[in-house]
Order: C-alpha cells, then structure tokens, then sequence
C-alpha cells in the first residue's frame, strides 16, 4: 500500500474528511474511505462524553456489527475498547493496534474476538485519538478484516496523520454549530419576546443563554460554575432535581406534561421556569456535536399584569381557552370586561369561568384572584 504524500487515493480521504466538517451526516462515507484506504472492513468514531456516557458512528458495512454490538452486550465484553480506555488511549493521542493491547492467546480464546468479531468477518483493529475538546474523547478506530495481518508502524504512522485530518475537521463542526447556536433564530425570537433561554449540557451545564435569559440573571435565578441556580430551597432542589433527569434521558417527568416551576424573584415580578428535555437527534453523527440535554424556558411575570394564560393551564390543569378567562378575572377583572377583551359574549365568559371554578373547587372571583397570588403567578 502506498502511504506517500502523492497517493491520489489518501488526497479522496482527507477531502471526503472535510466535506464532512459543514455537514456531519457525511460521516459515515468519509469513514469509509478512510477504511477503503487500508484495505479494511470498516471504521468508526466513538466518542466518550464528560458523564462517561459512548456514542459511535460507523461506515456503512459496519452497521450490522454495531447494532449486534450494543443490542447484545458486547460492549461490556469489549476487551480491546475496555483496555483501551483503561490506558488513556481515548485522549493520549498515540496510535494502538491489537497487540499492544491484547495477548494472541487472548485473540485466540477470547468470547469477543472469537464470537463476536469473526462472526462479522472482522480481524485486528487500530486506533487513535481524535478528540477536539479536553472534555470529549474521541477514538478513530480501523476494522480489518478476518485474515488481515496486525498493524504495521508505518499504517499506525499513517492513521496518526489521518487522524490529525479528523480532528480538525471535528473542531471546525463544532465551531460552525457554536456559529449556528449563536444565531438560533428561536432564540432571538423568544429574546424579543422577553422569555429567557437556557441550554444545558449532559452534565446541567449552560452551554447556550439568550440575551433575555441572561437579563434574568441576578437574586434567586444565578449561574454558578456554569450552572443554572434558583436559589429559594425547595424550588432549587426540584429544578436540579428535574435537571438530573434530563440530562440522564428520563424524560418521563416532562416530556409528556412539561409543569412549570415557580419561582419568587421580586417585589415586582415573579419567575415561572419551564424545564423541557432535548429529545436525542435522530443521527448519532449530529449528537456528537451537540450535548444539548435540556432547555430550561424562564418566563418573568409581572404583578400588575394579569398572568400567562399559558401559565395558568399548566398550573391548575385548564384548558388555554379556561386559563385565558381566569388569568383575566383573578387579575380584577369582572367578567364582562374579561369577555370583552377575549372578544366573547358575556355569558360565555361566565359559564367558562363556572367551569373553571368547579375544577379548582373555588366559588367566588376574589377566591380566584387570591389562588393565583398564592401560586405567584401574579
């Protein structure tokens, strides 16, 4: 095989690397030309993150292997991947192959090598480390095939340089999607609107604020050490509380019926936080640049103002049409006016506001208008 600068075929590699720089799900096409470059079966990026949680991509004639790889078990069985790590492959930037990490005896015997790897036609690997940030370890992994000879020096030599290609091309992803985050159109819309938002990472980082979100900052709503806060006790532990959900990817709590949390910030205004999963894309190649887990929405009410009707249905279980009514007449507002404003006739709003007494078991507008202070939505 010819490694030289020259080779035509090595020139196809690093630019099928790139091209996948502005468009990750080119991944899986450039892996393969980097696997068709040592004649092997197929590679794969894996990626550990900073709450020790993998993820892979892999080119297209390994997908069968790595469905059976994680549906199975086999990962927990991984003997090359477990020593691999053990040894600080994933950041040590030095190039392994199957003989620095396993015996041939253990290549002979092992269940992972003899039930797993030959099954699927393959033989040695080698691999090297590809990370683009200190907190995310990255591995460019080769795949021969059964038969093929361990790793020569000079082809762990030239995955080493190939892999230098890999790593530049992930950083400059992640730089474009920082760009893309920066100008999230969602983000200045809700920033024009005056909703506060917070992305945090697997690990409850803020890793994305929007203008009005960091206008929210200060008293009980901080971040600190590159976490969001609430600082008033109970409801501080429920939003961290709620935070480790997500960001374990139990979104049972939330997904479903998204409740807001609520929250005392001032004389004046009162904060109302809505916690929301960021469901897993759909490609692993797009999760590996974006540990988004959880959008936190913060909503400032103010007190002379009637409260968010949409605020008002998740607390006391309306619909939007009861809670425009009741945000309306706990505000003060006799029912008349209340219609007027929603454009209704009058005794529409009174059989809505019946209906909305039944459900929250009150009897008497000031009844209502003394609720919603006590649940600080005004």
């Amino acid at each position: 095989m010819d490694t030289g600068p020259a080779d035509g075929r090595l020139i196809a590699v690093i630019e099928s690397i790139y091209d996948a720089a502005s468009d990750p799900l080119r991944w899986p096409q450039a892996l393969k030309a980097i696997a068709d470059q040592f004649g092997d079966a197929g590679a794969l990026l894996m990626w550990r993150r900073a709450d020790n949680s993998y993820a892979t991509i892999v080119s297209p004639d390994l997908v069968e292997a790595q469905r059976d790889y994680e549906a199975n078990g086999w990962m927990m069985r991984d003997t090359g991947a477990l020593r691999a790590t053990e040894r600080g492959y994933f950041f040590s930037g030095h190039p392994y192959a199957t003989r620095h990490l396993c015996s041939e005896q253990e290549i002979d015997t092992d269940s992972f090598f003899v039930q797993f790897r030959i099954r699927h036609g393959l033989g040695p690997f080698a691999g090297v480390a590809v990370s683009p940030d200190a907190e995310i370890g990255v591995l460019l992994s080769l795949q021969g095939k059964v038969g093929r000879r361990d790793y020569s020096d000079a082809e762990l030599d030239l995955l080493s340089r190939i892999g230098r290609h890999v790593e530049k091309s992930l950083r400059l992803t992640i730089r474009l999607i920082d760009a893309e985050l920066a100008k999230f159109g969602l983000g200045d819309a809700l920033a024009r609107l005056g909703i506060g938002v917070f992305v945090l990472d697997s690990l409850g980082r803020v890793v994305f604020c929007n203008p009005a979100g960091q206008a929210l900052l200060g008293g009980d709503l901080q971040i600190a050490r590159d976490r969001l806060r609430i600082r008033t006790g109970a409801t501080g532990a429920a939003i961290d509380d709620m935070i480790a959900l997500a960001a374990r990817d139990d979104h049972r709590h939330v997904v479903a019926d998204p409740k807001p949390i609520l929250v005392s910030s001032g004389p004046t205004s009162r904060l109302v936080v809505y916690l929301l999963p960021i469901s897993p894309q759909a490609s692993p190649a797009q999760m590996l640049f974006s540990d988004a887990r959880t959008m936190v929405l913060a909503i400032q009410q103010k007190l002379d103002e009637p409260a968010d009707p949409a605020v008002v249905r998740d607390v006391l279980g309306l619909t939007l049409g009861e809670a425009r009514v009741a945000a309306l007449v706990g505000a003060g507002l006799p029912p008349r006016d209340a219609a007027n404003r929603l454009g209704i006739a009058e005794d529409t709003a009174r059989n809505v506001l019946k209906r909305v007494f039944q459900k929250v078991g009150i009897s008497r507008q000031s009844e209502l208008v003394g609720l919603l202070a006590r649940l600080v939505l005004r």
